[in-house]
């Protein structure tokens, strides 16, 4: 079974309440139409601006009542007030806004589980020969430095645990082990250091077994790819998208305390049902 198979009966399994608030886009509607019917999730309409919900902002993230309200007035953020407020389990959203927009209604509405200093985003990406990869991060944070990129990995790493069973991680670079220097293969090398997993690695050693053991770092079966910054990771997932024919599930968000997803903006109705059960079996 793959892991969008068991993503989705996850999902229908869990009932999940989730809050959509672009649903004036006829491609969330449709998507929403079908997801109903076939039990993958419990959609819930956009709620007013009530007193549960300032007070789901006032009380939890320390915001005056008028600047709640105000901000209320915003679907994204009264979406993620629902979230943040018990009156829905999860949110999706991005199709229409900018993901920049997503983030910001998600942290101050919703804001980070504990423990965790940094928002990130993944893609599972799927393949024709049946692999199924983590990329990260390739859709938010534009040049992490090395304890960043750290946290991102980390992240990751329960991502890939929760999705594919298993989590096999590698900090990708231009340079493999000890072979090169300079700012941005050092700061992968630093962040590998941090976390202990694989890296600095060049992609084909990550991927391939043979040139892993050639270039004498890791087994060649990564499962999980960490790009040194967004430049990488965004050039890396729509090249794949592009050239190999790959599917894109996400961008879905990784930190908050309950389940966001920011879709893309050209995302198709396959795409948003794919990425919302993706993202309820994180929940």
């Amino acid at each position: 079974m793959s892991a969008l198979e068991r993503a989705v009966d996850r999902a229908k399994a869990g009932n999940a309440r989730v809050v959509f608030p672009e649903m004036e886009e006829p491609r969330i509607a449709e998507a929403v139409a079908q997801m109903q019917a076939e039990g993958l999730c419990v959609p819930v309409e956009l709620a007013e601006a009530d007193d549960e919900l300032v007070a789901a902002l006032v009380d939890a993230r320390g915001m005056k009542e008028a600047l709640a309200r105000r901000m209320l007035s915003r679907p994204l953020y009264r979406a993620a007030a629902m979230v943040a407020a018990g009156q829905a389990d999860a949110m999706l959203a991005g199709v229409v806004h900018s993901t920049k927009k997503v983030i910001e209604a998600a942290s101050i509405a919703i804001g980070l589980a504990d423990g965790v200093a940094l928002p990130s985003s993944f893609f599972l990406m799927r393949f024709s020969d049946g692999r199924e990869l983590i990329f990260s991060d390739c859709g938010l944070n534009v040049a992490p430095d090395a304890e960043e990129l750290a946290a991102i990995a980390r992240a990751s790493e329960t991502t890939g645990r929760a999705l594919l069973g298993q989590a096999r991680v590698a900090l990708l670079s231009f340079s493999t082990g000890s072979s090169g220097s300079g700012g941005s293969v050092d700061k992968v090398r630093a962040a590998a250091a941090a976390t202990g997993f694989t890296g600095p690695v060049q992609g084909d050693a990550a991927l391939n077994p043979a040139v892993a053991a050639l270039k004498g770092s890791g087994q060649g079966d990564a499962n999980v790819l960490i790009f040194p910054d967004l430049d990488a990771g965004n050039i890396a997932y729509k090249l794949a998208q592009e050239l190999a024919g790959a599917q894109a599930i996400g961008p879905v968000l990784q930190g908050f305390r309950k389940p966001v997803c920011d879709l893309s903006r050209g995302a198709t109705v396959p795409d948003i049902i794919a990425a919302t059960a993706v993202t309820l079996a994180l929940a």
